[in-house]
């Protein structure tokens, strides 16, 4: 009889929002066609370590498990990605997880990624209507437009591309690609269009679109290969349009 094959994690764990990290190591048997959300889930099941003790089950996020929600997103063998689609024959061994610290630490995988969502306020990454009454159908977008529109609008605030971009940190207020792609979004949309110079005053101020060192790691991480380096350079061609056309109006 074969010998069962084991799958090796090293897992960075923190127990409280300000505690210290500690890592801690598991092994599970390997299955096949198993993802590391499978991993995490059998380590919850019997939550013992590689030395044989009995330990908290490691906490993480996960929703979908098709790669759709972003909730599962960690830094896996050093890159930020989805654990769901993070297959284990594909992954080098030992496995190392870890949280996007890019983000406040909650509790082992978990982070804070309100960041994200305060950043989205921001740029207003809505299409602004009343709903009080019925307005009809929109306006239509011609079908050139609306494709890559809707690649724009892939994104589902997974954080991977602000966890890999080096000016986002706790040293600065850089609101990060994602947002400045959905300014793009809804600027371009007909009636969130209504709104762009909002958006564009946004970027133009604190932690705005200045603060981008055009490294492109982003475009790199993005699970659902949005063209964000495209939307930086778009919405910075916009707000030098936008402070010249201010500046020429005095």
């Amino acid at each position: 009889m074969s010998e069962q094959k084991m799958v090796h994690l090293i897992i960075e764990r923190q127990d409280t929002h300000n505690g210290k990290s500690y890592t801690e190591e598991f092994k599970v048997p390997l299955r096949p066609g198993m993802n590391v959300i499978a991993a995490l889930m059998e380590i919850q099941r019997n939550p013992v370590n590689a030395k044989g003790e009995k330990v908290a089950p490691v906490s993480w996020e996960s929703n979908c498990l098709e790669e759709i929600c972003g909730a599962c997103m960690m830094v896996i063998n050093g890159k930020p990605r989805q654990a769901c689609t993070a297959l284990i024959e594909k992954l080098e061994q030992p496995i190392r997880l870890k949280p996007a610290r890019t983000f406040p630490v909650l509790r082992d995988l978990v982070v804070d990624r309100s960041r994200m969502f305060e950043a989205l306020k921001r740029v207003k990454a809505w299409v602004p209507i009343d709903g009080t009454y019925d307005l009809g159908p929109g306006p239509r977008m011609a079908e050139r437009d609306r494709q890559w529109a809707y690649e724009l609008s892939k994104c589902f605030t997974c954080g991977a591309c602000v966890e890999a971009c080096p000016n986002v940190n706790e040293k600065t207020s850089f609101i990060g690609p994602f947002a400045i792609s959905q300014a793009r979004l809804f600027n371009t949309h007909p009636t969130g269009s209504m709104h762009s110079h909002e958006r564009i005053e946004a970027l133009m101020g604190e932690g705005g679109i200045h603060e981008c060192g055009n490294s492109q790691n982003c475009v790199q991480v993005c699970p659902k290969n949005i063209p964000l380096t495209t939307s930086i350079a778009a919405m910075n061609a916009a707000t030098n349009r936008y402070a010249l056309t201010n500046w020429l109006r005095k």
